[in-house]
């Protein structure tokens, strides 16, 4: 279950990148350290600390040579490394995606 819940929120990432007139795969990546930064700083209202964290928490999960399952056991151990890396890409995407879009609203809305 949790297989098929990943490789939907992949998809459903990869679609909305593909979107027309949504921010493209190059401007979400270029977004996510300004995106830390603001959530850091609590400027950007679209994403708690505690989802930052998590997704912090994923990164130093795939870099960690302590897994869970280990991966020793090649196809299980490495599966649940992927499934987190899916989870991580799926939620950087799409949160970067938004923020792009907020800060286009930001703009607009101050023109300098």
């Amino acid at each position: 279950m949790a297989k098929a819940a990943r490789a939907a929120q992949a998809w459903r990432t990869y679609k909305s990148v593909t979107e027309p007139g949504s921010p493209g795969l190059g401007a979400r990546l270029r977004a996510i350290p300004k995106m830390i930064g603001a959530v850091m700083r609590g400027r950007y209202p679209g994403m708690g600390k505690s989802k930052l964290a998590m997704m912090g928490l994923g990164v130093l999960y795939i870099l960690s040579p302590v897994d869970v399952v280990p991966d020793f056991l090649v196809l299980i151990g490495v599966a649940d490394d992927f499934g987190v890396f899916l989870w991580l890409m799926g939620s950087l995407l799409g949160e970067s995606g938004r923020y792009v879009d907020w800060e286009r609203r930001q703009v607009r809305a101050f023109p300098s």
